[in-house]
């Protein structure tokens, strides 16, 4: 009896994670909707942490589950589709009228794609690969150049070059590029002391310029998909120019 009871416990865990995320991702419009845009940002970058541990937790406790998976999806298209989309809206969006709110709905639209198609060929993929890029990479790369926009009250080209932007976004989402996945990445041992300072710099550059830093590194990896795509596009051109 014990047994059964500390399993369904533990079945809760990761589920519980999945509605955190979820929940602060319904502060993080709240917020943004009060014209609150730093406090929006910072519920999306949390909610993103609580996303990255209910699959960890789901693992460690050995309670994976398809309704798990399903409700995880859920709530990435809540926290990282809805969200965003609404905190780049009422930050910088409503200016362009139409324009705006299709942006906003396709950057919506196509996370849920994208979390559909990976939920349906996850399977079959080579595990240290996405194919196109992930709705949580997206979703910081979003709010992290919002608040850029916000904070240096940037003007109505910097506004329209996000909504540019985040339109390039949402269809790289439900592109065929690939990006680099490090749920299976393992250091090697002699690698430890490079590691350990190369943390050091990242944890001291994110303590001086916290939301710089998350924009910055959400962008360099949204740009290493098409830049791996179009080098090996290159390279084929040339292997088959020699051999030709």
């Amino acid at each position: 009896m014990v047994n059964i009871k500390s399993f369904k416990i533990a079945y809760l865990l990761p589920n519980l994670f999945t509605a955190g995320s979820m929940f602060l991702a319904v502060l993080a419009i709240v917020a943004a909707s009060g014209g609150a845009f730093e406090k929006a940002f910072w519920f999306v970058v949390i909610s993103s942490i609580f996303d990255a541990l209910d699959g960890r937790v789901a693992r460690l406790t050995k309670t994976s589950s398809q309704f798990g998976k399903e409700f995880d999806s859920l709530a990435d298209v809540v926290a990282f589709g809805v969200a965003p989309a609404f905190i780049f809206y009422f930050a910088a969006g409503d200016e362009f009228g139409r324009f705006g709110v299709l942006a906003a709905a396709l950057f919506v639209i196509f996370g849920a794609v994208r979390l559909a198609r990976f939920n349906v060929i996850s399977a079959s993929t080579e595990p240290n690969v996405f194919v196109g890029l992930p709705i949580p990479a997206a979703a910081l790369f979003i709010v992290g150049a919002t608040m850029l926009v916000v904070n240096y009250e940037l003007g109505r080209g910097a506004k329209l070059t996000l909504l540019i932007a985040s339109t390039i976004v949402a269809i790289l989402m439900v592109s065929n590029i690939r990006y680099p996945s490090f749920k299976q990445a393992h250091f090697q041992k002699s690698y430890f002391l490079r590691a350990l300072i190369a943390l050091i710099i990242v944890c001291s550059l994110f303590y001086l310029y916290q939301i710089e830093f998350l924009a910055f590194i959400a962008f360099i990896y949204a740009l290493v998909g098409p830049a791996r795509t179009l080098w090996t596009i290159v390279m084929r051109k040339r292997k088959a120019r020699s051999n030709g």
